[in-house]
């Protein structure tokens, strides 16, 4: 009796391995840390481990952000990934960022929209971004996506990467630079509030970057997916709102990825958006209207939960 009962054992202890040998665990793509993504992929990730299932888990994986995800999810290196509607056409269609080939990816569900924070101090004299001749940056981390804006507005402006002097540097750590005075302005590609920006909201006096008069109606116009956004003054205590240019948001993921993997993974997320609101305040921009009028085609798995 005992050798059956240890057999049995031991044949249960391998069917439980082989269970677990066999659970999917996904990486998702962020950012770095500081600004909206990377809290999005936590909060994603806990709601996938907590309802898609003992076979699927989900870990968020710090990334240098929007720019590089699509390469990350060609590449195997993440499942699944943040970035934004116009570079996600842009890899796509292998051109801008992704010149080297079209990436074989899809959409998986409409995120919230990120917005370009251009901060100074209170008592900068920086006013415009023509004033950013000369002047300390903190443009982000390379392969991330304000530095991808900042190559669209400086040649707006009759200006490039060389007028200024970069610091290509995580939001947290150029937001705690521009408190300590070690750079001008610092610039981060984000949700709002961004952790970064209340971070140095919270010990100094902000104030938004302007656009010159008619200079973000140029910009809109020549790249219809930004829109213009209006941040309320409450957000970063600053003493007057921004008019700031944003651009909204998706999750992304290889057409290789199972549909019913997907499909599981935005069943979770959506299935549950209350709970997701409530953990996250970039999910309270979050309409689940927008998976259907994405800028590139959904994923099968997504397409079977949108078109429910």
């Amino acid at each position: 009796m005992f050798n059956i009962l240890k057999t049995t054992g031991l044949a249960v202890g391998l069917l439980v391995s082989a269970s677990f040998a066999q659970a999917e665990e996904l990486r998702i793509g962020t950012a770095s840390l500081g600004g909206a993504f990377y809290p999005m992929g936590q909060s994603i990730s806990n709601l996938v481990n907590k309802y898609a299932g003992e076979d699927i888990s989900m870990v968020p994986v710090v990334t240098g952000g929007s720019v590089q995800n699509p390469r990350l999810v060609d590449s195997g290196e993440v499942e699944i990934a943040i970035t934004n509607n116009n570079l996600a056409v842009l890899a796509v269609n292998g051109k801008g960022p992704y010149k080297s080939g079209p990436i074989d990816m899809s959409a998986v569900a409409a995120l919230h929209p990120s917005v370009l924070h251009m901060i100074v101090p209170e008592n900068s004299d920086i006013q415009t971004i023509e004033d950013l001749k000369g002047k300390r940056v903190a443009v982000g981390p390379a392969g991330g996506g304000t530095l991808g804006f900042m190559n669209f507005l400086l040649p707006l402006h009759d200006m490039s990467m060389d007028d200024i002097v970069p610091s290509f540097l995580s939001y947290s750590d150029g937001f705690s630079q521009l408190s300590d005075g070690n750079v001008d302005a610092a610039f981060a590609l984000s949700g709002y509030p961004a952790g970064a920006v209340m971070q140095a909201a919270a010990g100094n006096k902000l104030r938004f970057i302007s656009f010159s008069d008619g200079m973000l109606d140029k910009a809109l116009e020549k790249n219809g997916a930004f829109k213009a956004v209006e941040i309320p003054a409450d957000v970063y205590g600053t003493e007057e709102s921004g008019t700031v240019i944003g651009v909204n948001n998706m999750l992304i993921a290889p057409n290789s990825l199972s549909p019913d993997v997907v499909e599981k993974i935005v069943a979770s997320v959506f299935d549950h958006l209350e709970e997701f609101q409530a953990e996250n305040a970039n999910a309270k921009q979050i309409d689940p209207a927008n998976s259907l009028s994405l800028a590139i085609p959904l994923h099968e798995g997504a397409a079977r939960y949108f078109n429910k």
